[in-house]
């Protein structure tokens, strides 16, 4: 399955216990930011995903942009320049 998101959104990989994703998704709802969350411990190949974006890390949350570009653990503000870009 393709991950990148369409135009003003972004995909973002989580974990069921990773307090930076709970952080940023709310930060993304206040902001009125559509993403699409994908839980790489319930999505079979996504682990595989962001392990090749971070080094061979399971690092969460990794951030996909519509133009193909990924953040791992991004701030809202750089989020928001990314999306305007």
């Amino acid at each position: 399955m393709d991950y990148i998101p369409a135009d003003g959104t972004i995909t973002m990989f989580t974990t069921n216990h990773c307090g930076y994703c709970t952080r940023l998704k709310s930060q993304l709802t206040r902001a009125g930011i559509e993403y699409n969350e994908v839980n790489i411990e319930q999505v079979d190949g996504t682990a595989e995903i962001v392990e090749k974006i971070n080094d061979g890390n399971q690092t969460v949350p990794t951030v996909l942009f519509p133009d193909g570009s990924s953040a791992t653990n991004p701030s809202l503000a750089e989020v928001t320049a990314r999306l305007a870009a």
